[in-house]
């Protein structure tokens, strides 16, 4: 279990991060159709959003425009981050990192000492990012993520321990 360094007071200069709304799926479907080659669902996000999950939007403060957002889950003494997406457009900027120190802000006044996660094993920029992160793999979930045409991909199971 690794801990997690302090997070940086702010979010840093011209973005936002507020509670992601119903209204706001519409814009996350627009980014999510772009990211990934399998989707969620808006019905997926309008679901995860009604059983009360922690939701996040990340917006640039000058245009108002949803650059990312992140839902998870929390669990006894655990957190699972279900989806945490950047607009293709702004990914590399460290918008991602903002979002996971938003999320371990939560899991440390929630109480919850470790954030799990999976990533389709293709998937290496995202895997780097979380390694970077300080999350460790710990596992393989076989045949996990669904593909087009009915195949199926492995995801690999990732930790974070989350310092009080």
């Amino acid at each position: 279990m690794s801990a997690l360094a302090p997070p940086r007071p702010s979010l840093g200069p011209g973005v936002k991060l507020s509670r992601l709304q119903a209204v706001d799926v519409p814009e996350v479907m627009a980014i999510e159709t772009r990211a990934y080659l399998v989707p969620w669902s808006a019905g997926n996000f309008i679901d995860s959003l009604a059983a009360g999950y922690l939701a996040y939007a990340l917006r640039d403060e000058n245009t108002g425009e949803l650059v990312g957002y992140f839902l998870a889950m929390k669990g006894v003494e655990e957190m699972h981050l279900l989806n945490i997406t950047v607009e293709p457009e702004r990914q590399g900027q460290g918008l991602a990192r903002l979002m996971l120190d938003k999320l371990c802000e939560v899991c440390r006044r929630e109480s919850c000492p470790q954030l799990w996660l999976e990533v389709r094993v293709s998937n290496e920029r995202a895997r780097a990012v979380y390694a970077r992160y300080g999350f460790t793999e710990v596992g393989v979930r076989k045949r996990y993520y669904p593909m087009p045409g009915g195949a199926r991909e492995d995801a690999v199971l990732m930790s974070l321990g989350v310092a009080a």
